[in-house]
Formats: structure tokens, C-alpha cells, sequence
């Protein structure tokens, strides 16, 4: 049975699996292996409209069921440690807080986007925790995982998935972090 998407607006969601060809290789991987993957739609849209805003206004999406995936880099002792941060987009990843210490890093600051590109096979403004690298935390807020219903990246500008929250929380990799998020300043 597939989801009615009530955040859906102007966007036409289709199975994820029946459209493999709308999300990046990584992506489409993940989604085989995915046990809810019928519970998770993937949208196409103009990618010149990715961007969270501008998406929202567009395809009229309501901004707070919109989650980021925010790729970060810790340092410690010049060892490079990777994570990505699931955070509804009215707020922002408390990277230099919570994220540092849950990587044990000295240093911690959102990773070049080239190399954000690089290590995850996705395109910026697309970059989705579904299909990360294995090794990476994928760091969740406790206000995403409660949504019944998200709109995330799907590894490319020109689509986005439908998911629900709790699936996003059971990701290989996944950890609901409390304190993860805070409020954008109005």
C-alpha cells in the first residue's frame, strides 16, 4: 500500500522503487536494500528549484516538513571523521556542540562541498542519508524522527524523496541525538 503524502503540494510522488532512474546510484542502491523502502516516494522536480526555500514556495511544501542533510567533518589528531545530520530545514545542526563531541574532534565545521560530492556519489544540494558511505554516523534529530512525513534529497537536484521520519531513523548508521538541532534565528 502506498502513502498519501499530505506534504506533498504541487509534487507528483511515485513509488521509489518503481523510479530508480530519479535518484542518484548510491541512492538507488540503498533503497533495494531498504526495508521500508515502499513506505518512501521520490518526487521529480526542476532542479534549479532544489534549494529548501525555493522548493517549498514552488511546490508548495510546507518548509517545516522539509529535512537537510548537513555533511560534517571532525578532526583530531589530522584523522578526518565523517557524519551527516538530519535537521528539519527551520533549523540548524549545533555542528561545533553536539556533533564535535559526538565525533570525538577536536574541530568540526560543515566538509567542502567537493569533497561532500566526492565521498557520498551524490550531487550538492542533493546529498540524502539514504546511501551514505557505511562508515559515517548518520546523526538525527529527534524532531525528524517524529515527523510522519519529510521531504529529503534523493542524491540529486532533480528529485526529491518522500519519507516518513521513523524510517529515516532506523538507517543503518542512524542515531537519534538529542539536542542535535536548534532553532534558525527569526
Amino acid at each position: 500500500m502506498n502513502p498519501v503524502w499530505t506534504i506533498a503540494g504541487k509534487l507528483e510522488p511515485v513509488p521509489a522503487l518503481s523510479r530508480l532512474d530519479l535518484v542518484a546510484e548510491p541512492v538507488a542502491k540503498a533503497l533495494k536494500d531498504l526495508p521500508d523502502a515502499d513506505r518512501v516516494a521520490v518526487a521529480e522536480i526542476d532542479p534549479s528549484l532544489a534549494d529548501t526555500a525555493e522548493f517549498c514556495a514552488h511546490y508548495g511544501s510546507p518548509l517545516g516538513a522539509s529535512a537537510n542533510c548537513v555533511v560534517v567533518a571532525g578532526k583530531r589528531g589530522g584523522e578526518l571523521r565523517y557524519a551527516a545530520c538530519m535537521v528539519l530545514a527551520t533549523t540548524r545542526a549545533d555542528v561545533n556542540g553536539v556533533v564535535r563531541r559526538r565525533l570525538d574532534a577536536r574541530k568540526a565545521s560543515f566538509a567542502p562541498m567537493d569533497d561532500a560530492v566526492s565521498l557520498t556519489g551524490m550531487e550538492y544540494g542533493g546529498i540524502t542519508p539514504v546511501g551514505l558511505p557505511s562508515a559515517w554516523p548518520i546523526l538525527v534529530a529527534p524532531e525528524v524522527a517524529e515527523q510522519p512525513e519529510l521531504v529529503i534529497g534523493s542524491g540529486i537536484r532533480g528529485s526529491k524523496l518522500l519519507i516518513p521520519g521513523d524510517v529515516l531513523a532506523k538507517l543503518p548508521g542512524a542515531e537519534v541525538l538529542t539536542d542535535l538541532a536548534r532553532v534558525l534565528d527569526q
